[in-house]
């Protein structure tokens, strides 16, 4: 009603339709339909049921969809569905207000085939929600934006919630300042194990990213013919496997601030027994990715041995290996804070939103990132920066949390001078001194 109003004051040509669902409405709904009324031209209908003859409207229609909202508690059955599924097959723009008709904010829809509202964008209030931020919601959602509608910051701060969606501000306040006296020995020396022959180039992408996020030095533990490679790269310090094709030994552990496994790692049986010892010997959280991650999902009961507050970073697939299959999106998310928990782990679930899954069930959405990123290499960016950020001695969750904002900021400043589809992971190192200088401004 509100809407309607406003665009008939700017001028537009508005006809409303009022679903009269069961008789009732609130006081709010009577005084502003009321006020709708009162303007000359407004045009109302009322629905008590599907129309015998379905309205036509005019080429340049924007449909509104301001039905139900976010206190839907069941799917939509009955004239309603109808209603919704019409509107579905209709060529025009469609905009849905707080949430798309039928959708749930906070829990999956279980039909074989959903029916909700399709949105190009949906405009919601000060928060997304939850179903947002999972890709089979996408189609319903469309394009989202948050309206900021004044709510006090003390009530915000004082509402409980496990769900936290990132922004500029909360990460910056993270970040740690650098001394004008200090020296390379102050942010770290970070042990990259990493590549067998055949995959070097994950190697040297995650070593690159921790230069790039603030390692002062990095080793990259590599298969001893494989030395070469690392020319492309001169900060790069060389620590040789006695293996020429894969990770077969644990160099000595004592001089590393941060140890970061699994880019390109290969499975290898050498490799697998090697990756044993090292949990068996490592004193510290590590950060664990890709095939790493593979060889703990054959090994599930290597888990209960990692050292604490690791940082696990798997894509969903890595994820479902890991934790089993889900029914949806919040299944999940809710087996996988199940996981965090038992095993006290921080996950990284990569994907469109990011999220990281904490220990005690706190979950960090990311805001930052853009489907070019969607290519091989990305996810060993992200690990070596993550890992850079642990060697500087900043938390788990912090590094975590830094580390995946900062991997997204990266991409979309990359995006900026490339498209969408030329976008590779080198692109994403290039510009993290860009996205950390944009941070920190």
């Amino acid at each position: 009603m509100v809407i309607a109003r406003f665009m008939l004051r700017a001028g537009f040509k508005v006809r409303t339709f009022i679903l009269n669902l069961n008789q009732q409405f609130s006081s709010d709904f009577e005084v502003n339909r009321k006020r709708l009324e009162e303007m000359p031209k407004a045009e109302i209908e009322v629905w008590n049921d599907f129309p015998e003859e379905f309205p036509v409207f005019a080429e340049k229609t924007i449909m509104v969809d301001a039905i139900f909202g976010s206190g839907l508690s069941r799917e939509l059955k009955s004239w309603p569905a109808k209603i919704i599924k019409q509107l579905n097959e209709l060529p025009y723009i469609k905009v849905a207000i707080d949430i798309p008709s039928g959708l749930f904010a906070d829990k999956a829809l279980e039909a074989k085939i959903p029916i909700a509202f399709r949105a190009d964008y949906t405009l919601s209030f000060q928060f997304p929600k939850l179903a947002f931020l999972f890709p089979e919601n996408d189609a319903f959602v469309g394009h989202w934006k948050i309206l900021d509608i004044g709510l006090s910051s003390a009530y915000i701060q004082q509402t409980e919630t496990a769900h936290y969606f990132l922004n500029k501000a909360f990460v910056r306040s993270l970040i740690k300042r650098r001394e004008k006296f200090s020296h390379k020995g102050d942010y770290g020396h970070l042990l990259m194990i990493a590549g067998d022959h055949t995959k070097m180039g994950a190697a040297l992408l995650s070593s690159k990213a921790a230069l790039r996020a603030g390692a002062s030095l990095v080793s990259l533990h590599h298969p001893k013919n494989s030395a070469l490679y690392l020319s492309a790269v001169p900060e790069i310090m060389s620590s040789p496997d006695e293996n020429e094709a894969c990770f077969s030994q644990v160099p000595p552990l004592d001089k590393y601030s941060q140890i970061a496994i699994g880019p390109g790692l290969g499975l290898h049986k050498k490799t697998i027994n090697a990756f044993k010892i090292l949990i068996q010997q490592a004193q510290s959280p590590l950060v664990i990715d890709a095939d790493a991650l593979n060889i703990l999902a054959e090994n599930k009961t290597w888990l209960n041995f990692l050292p604490k507050a690791s940082v696990l970073t798997p894509h969903i697939g890595e994820l479902r290996r890991l934790i089993g299959n889900s029914n949806n999106s919040f299944h999940q998310l809710e087996k996988t804070k199940a996981f965090a928990k038992k095993y006290q782990l921080y996950v990284l679930i990569k994907g469109a939103h990011s999220a990281v899954c904490t220990p005690n069930g706190q979950v960090f959405f990311n805001s930052t990132g853009n489907p070019g990123m969607a290519s091989g290499g990305s996810g060993d960016v992200l690990t070596g920066i993550i890992a850079a950020l642990m060697a500087q001695h900043y938390s788990s969750l912090d590094a975590a949390i830094i580390g995946m904002y900062l991997h997204g900021l990266s991409g979309d400043l990359a995006l900026e001078k490339n498209s969408v589809q030329s976008l590779i992971a080198s692109d994403i190192v290039d510009y993290l001194g860009l996205a950390e200088k944009y941070l920190s401004s």
